[in-house]
């Protein structure tokens, strides 16, 4: 039998946002880490290779800040300092002057009132957060296979080896699928999913606005899903406009000249006249959901373990947790002169992650099914709880804290505090 070319702590399948920072926090806690990864460094930063921009909540910042990776991002990113949450109608649209009456207003000075406080998040496309985290990655001289594929992993009992498609070993104590919503290491270890696909599409885009956004980021509810526009540095704003499939493609497909009727017919002229600056990307919404994060030797982190709704704007920043929690744990253990790989440490993990993951998974889910109601009775109900949140400080501060990820069992990274063995 050939020898493994890798032998350590850990291999991380995947080199997607979850798995670099993951791979980034063990090695630099002092783990022995190596991270393969299916595409090389220049497909997954090419500006057409992803155009979603993602809300990195501050306690996700927190956590690039202690991977090394948050100084190369922030010339590319950009604070969040308020949310304005709006129900809306079709035809409403964001007429001149800006969102109608029934909204809800998060403003971070009411849980980070410093000059220089920590905002509700950040906004960054996520080609430049892959490339913050490549750039990290090749600082800290992290162990890197790509491109290569994972074709199998086998349980060698205290040890886990995995094969790459050209034929290399690699073994380690554990193994962290970071592989993505059609994780093939998941499916090797039969962990079935659940969820459903919505017929809703989002299309994804970039636009410039004549007025500066201030670092407001709107999340408009319609009927047929949520528009939002999202602070990105300068005068532009990264747009999720969710439709029905159907007029989602056709959005998708549609001239330029009718595109831009469209966008301002939707955007309104609150920001002043906008403008496209991207191609435009749609990807189908759904909700998927492991039965368990875990299996022998085995992890499941970021969109492996589970897939939502991008209404609360929670896919990133739920892979950022993941890696945290899994980071934790590992190095705990690792410190403690335990098997990292071990069901004990892995089953805390997934004990831990699981929860978490199926209340926001739920409360998305029946967030989009309210707001897609689109009865007057419902519609009023509604105002009356945006308008109630909107006059209960206690309440705000609750919903901000919780988006931002600052509450229940925080990992360390999460609270800012750096993991070492």
């Amino acid at each position: 039998m050939s020898k493994a070319v890798f032998s350590g702590d850990v291999i991380v399948s995947g080199g997607g946002l979850a798995g670099l920072t993951l791979a980034l926090a063990l090695h630099r806690a002092g783990l022995a880490v190596a991270v393969v990864d299916a595409l090389a460094l220049d497909a997954r930063t090419a500006p057409a290779f992803d155009g979603r921009a993602s809300a990195l909540a501050y306690t996700s910042w927190r956590v690039l800040e202690a991977v090394g990776a948050a100084d190369h991002l922030q010339p590319h990113a950009r604070r969040i300092e308020d949310i304005l949450v709006v129900d809306s109608r079709p035809l409403d649209g964001l007429k001149r002057g800006g969102p109608g009456p029934d909204q809800l207003h998060f403003d971070r000075r009411e849980i980070h009132p410093e000059d220089d406080g920590e905002p509700l998040g950040w906004m960054a496309e996520n080609r430049h957060t892959r490339l913050a985290l490549a750039r990290a990655a090749d600082t800290a001289g992290l162990t890197v296979f790509a491109p290569a594929r994972v074709t199998g992993m086998e349980d060698l009992g205290a040890r886990a080896r995995v094969t790459l498609d050209d034929g290399r070993m690699l073994e380690a104590a554990m193994v962290a699928a970071c592989d993505g919503k059609a994780s093939p290491l998941r499916e090797q270890a039969v962990i079935r999913t659940f969820g459903r696909r919505y017929n809703q599409d989002a299309l994804v885009l970039t636009v410039e606005h004549e007025r500066d956004h201030q670092g407001v980021a709107y999340e408009v509810f319609m009927p047929a899903g949520p528009f939002a526009i999202l602070p990105l540095p300068g005068k532009r704003s990264s747009l999720v406009w969710t439709e029905r499939t159907a007029a989602a493609h056709a959005l998708e497909t549609m001239d330029e000249a009718g595109f831009q009727e469209a966008l301002e017919a939707r955007f309104g002229d609150f920001l002043g006249a906008v403008r496209p600056v991207s191609q435009r990307w749609r990807y189908p919404l759904g909700l998927r959901m492991a039965e368990r994060f875990h299996a022998p030797r085995l992890a499941l982190v970021g969109d492996a373990a589970r897939a939502i709704h991008p209404i609360a704007g929670q896919g990133f920043n739920l892979g950022i947790r993941d890696a945290a929690a899994l980071a934790d744990g590992v190095v705990e253990a690792k410190r403690a002169g335990l098997d990292i790989g071990s069901e004990a440490v892995l089953g805390r993990y997934d004990r831990w992650r699981r929860t978490d993951s199926a209340a926001l998974a739920l409360g998305t889910d029946a967030i989009n099914a309210l707001f897609a109601n689109d009865h007057a009775m419902i519609r009023t109900v509604r105002g009356l709880g945006l308008s109630m949140v909107d006059r209960i400080p206690a309440a705000r501060r609750f919903f901000m804290r919780t988006a931002g990820g600052e509450t229940g069992d925080l990992p360390a990274l999460l609270r800012g505090e750096p993991l070492s063995l």
